[in-house]
């Protein structure tokens, strides 16, 4: 599969080409008539749906380099020759992309019990993957300071831009603070409760 798709985002274009053959099926032919009307409303969709999946692929730097320059340029450099109506759609494209990062890893921004729910699912599925042989390297090593570096690097940076752009009021405090939170009890918690999971999943 991984050569299908060039080694880049296998997962987020699998699943894109895997729901959209769906959509395309008869059986949803009144779905896609209130979907779109046109091929350009057909084209728009696709495009839209492509951006939005792939832009949780957070592992690959050049996708994550030019979503940081459409927010700058969206938000902070905007072109002012540039007709209003365009530059409408590119604010909206681009925070639909980081609402559904937010979907993504919604449990980062929530109360610490869901996100430690979640997290140790997480675990547990790669450190099984990595005892049975489909992972390389022990995730258990890096357990706590990759989730620091998560908050640091990634959560807290698209909570704050998330509330930049305004679109969930002020919900957008909300999850900034559980954000906060979480990565604040992971800090002072997270060794003590990954050799939890060693010894739960061990």
């Amino acid at each position: 599969m991984a050569a299908a798709y060039n080694n880049q985002s296998v997962a987020e274009q699998n699943s894109v080409d895997l729901a959209w053959h769906i959509l395309m099926d008869s059986a949803f032919s009144n779905l896609k008539a209130c979907l779109f009307k046109t091929e350009g409303d057909l084209r728009r969709l696709r495009q839209l749906v492509v951006n939005s999946v792939m832009a949780t692929d957070i592992f690959d730097k050049d996708l994550g380099a030019m979503r940081k320059k459409r927010w700058a340029d969206a938000f902070h450099n905007p072109d002012s020759k540039e007709e209003i109506d365009t530059q409408i759609h590119r604010k909206a494209t681009i925070v639909i992309e980081h609402l559904i990062q937010a979907s993504d890893v919604s449990h980062t921004m929530q109360h610490w019990h869901v996100y430690q729910k979640w997290n140790e699912r997480l675990f547990e599925e790669m450190y099984l993957g990595y005892k049975a042989g489909l992972l390389e390297n022990d995730p258990s090593v890096n357990w706590y300071k990759g989730e620091l570096g998560f908050f640091d690097n990634y959560i807290i940076p698209l909570t704050k831009k998330l509330k930049e752009c305004g679109v969930f009021g002020v919900s957008s405090d909300e999850y900034l603070n559980y954000a906060t939170n979480n990565r604040a009890e992971w800090e002072k918690k997270g060794e003590e409760i990954v050799q939890k999971f060693l010894e739960k999943y061990g």
